[in-house]
């Protein structure tokens, strides 16, 4: 392990937790919508349970996420499975070179008034209205069009024609990418690249699950999904998972992984300097104690820990680290340095101070 030079810090007594009756009720209800929706979409996909969690998280977060994986590992039909499961509308925009942003956002036409006998503007809507957007193969299109869903996904509405139109609710984009396939793409930058919360890499499966997905896909068989939560639920438990307290030491620990990355800032490690040419901005910080507090409720607790941190810190920093030609020359990925960062930052104290907080919880639950 890489020791570490930094100064131990002073951490706050940690917090409580005092959670209503209906909240309380409400976390009992996402522990379970969570658990249902795995089952269901394991009628679906096979394998992939790191995904699937993921992919939760960030939709209990209110966050958007990017899908990272070679072709014919169920992608897509993960994320149209996920809308059918919570009752949601679904668009799928397969992003092309020739796409252009009213396809995306939608445009305004001229139509006849048949009372009056003139002539008005209506907008037509166009995909990006509906709740669960899949924006097949990103990079495929033009930074022209990319942008068109930064709107959408930062402020959930449209302008056109100087007029702002809102997006249904609850909102969310599920971007996914080719990682072999370059040639005649366009990499999103890196503006819109921290618009998303969680950049997930979807890997092959096991020799047991691609025996299972080959045997299930080559026979007939009719899958009837339940609807297991309305939009109305889903937006309820966004706003419980914010509710939930975090205590000082956690926030510190997050920020940890994001100040460290950063060259230009204090002491950082040596193969950040070597390696880094941009570190993570503080949006990186909030989706790390975002995630980290869907996380601890879905695992069935009401406080966050450190570990609830590290467990999310390659999907909301992996897009959020740009490494530079040194990097590139020796095979350095900016997975490879978050892992360094988990090994870097002195884990003793706040494992004590996680201690100290369950053992609170647990004595406030007993009274």
């Amino acid at each position: 392990m890489e020791s570490s030079n930094q100064p131990q810090m002073n951490l706050s007594q940690p917090q409580t937790v005092d959670l209503a009756g209906e909240e309380l009720a409400a976390v009992e209800k996402l522990q379970k919508a969570y658990h249902d929706l795995r089952s269901e979409l394991g009628k679906v996909i096979v394998g992939q349970e790191a995904v699937i969690e993921e992919l939760l998280v960030a939709l209990f977060c209110r966050g958007h996420a990017l899908l990272v994986g070679v072709p014919g590992l169920a992608k897509t039909l993960l994320i149209s499975t996920l809308a059918k499961t919570l009752g949601l509308s679904f668009s799928r925009i397969q992003f092309t070179p020739d796409l252009m942003p009213s396809d995306i956002t939608g445009t305004e036409v001229i139509e006849d008034d048949k009372t009056t006998g003139g002539r008005a503007m209506r907008f037509v809507r166009g995909p990006v209205f509906a709740n669960v957007i899949l924006a097949d193969e990103i990079n495929r299109t033009p930074p022209k069009t990319q942008a068109a869903l930064l709107e959408a996904m930062q402020e959930h509405q449209v302008t056109a024609g100087g007029k702002m139109h809102r997006l249904p609710q609850p909102f969310f984009v599920l971007a996914t990418q080719n990682p072999i396939e370059q040639e005649g793409t366009y990499p999103l930058p890196e503006a819109q690249l921290d618009r998303f919360m969680f950049n997930i890499n979807v890997g092959y499966p096991t020799e047991d699950e691609e025996f299972q997905i080959i045997r299930l896909t080559t026979e007939g068989r009719k899958i009837d999904l339940k609807h297991i939560l309305t939009g109305e639920e889903v937006m309820s438990l966004q706003e419980i998972v914010r509710k939930v307290p975090v205590a000082d030491h956690v926030i510190r620990y997050a920020l940890q992984f994001s100040r460290l990355t950063r060259r230009g800032e204090g002491q950082v490690p040596d193969f950040i300097t070597e390696f880094v040419g941009w570190g993570a901005g503080p949006r990186a910080s909030q989706y790390l104690i975002l995630a980290g507090k869907a996380r601890a409720l879905l695992k069935g607790r009401y406080h966050v820990s450190t570990e609830d941190i590290r467990q999310v810190a390659l999907p909301v920093l992996r897009h959020r680290i740009v490494t530079n030609f040194n990097a590139e020359a020796e095979g350095v990925k900016s997975d490879t340095i978050v892992k360094r960062l988990m090994e870097y930052i002195p884990r003793q104290q706040y494992d004590d101070a996680d201690a100290a907080a369950a053992k609170l919880i647990r004595g406030a639950g007993a009274a």
